[in-house]
């Protein structure tokens, strides 16, 4: 299993709407870099994603599951992007903030900070580790 981070707008689609999507789950659409879309190619089934609302709050939430691997984005006209399904896990019990994260050594080699426009990062083991912690799951 692999672990990766997956931004969202939580006024375009946030952790309530996810919670509400069930175990049935929904699309992750809508990536449109080459870098994050590989991202995305490279995610199985089972693969755990910390789910991280941006813009205002910069934090990650709680935490989601691929369900269905890399398939062809129904809202992109060019035909280039895809988009993976997935539901919802569990939330955190205190979400983490990107400062909580940069004010933590041993993350400062984190995608999230090194190339903070990528909308799908991937996150090592230790860190996915001590994220969880911090967030209290």
């Amino acid at each position: 299993m692999a672990f990766w981070l997956v931004k969202t707008e939580p006024g375009s689609w946030s952790w309530d709407d996810q919670i509400k999507a069930g175990d049935a789950g929904t699309y992750w659409d809508g990536v449109r870099n080459f870098q994050a879309s590989n991202n995305m190619k490279a995610m199985e089934n089972g693969d755990q994603c910390f789910f991280y609302h941006s813009v205002k709050e910069k934090k990650i939430v709680g935490i989601v599951e691929v369900i269905k691997e890399y398939y062809p984005d129904h809202t992109d006209t060019t035909g280039r992007f895809g988009m993976v399904d997935v539901r919802a896990v569990k939330a955190f019990q205190a979400p983490v903030s990107l400062s909580d994260i940069k004010a933590e050594p041993q993350l400062s080699e984190l995608a999230l900070i090194r190339q903070s426009r990528l909308s799908v990062v991937p996150i090592d083991d230790a860190s996915w580790h001590l994220i969880c912690y911090k967030g209290g799951v």
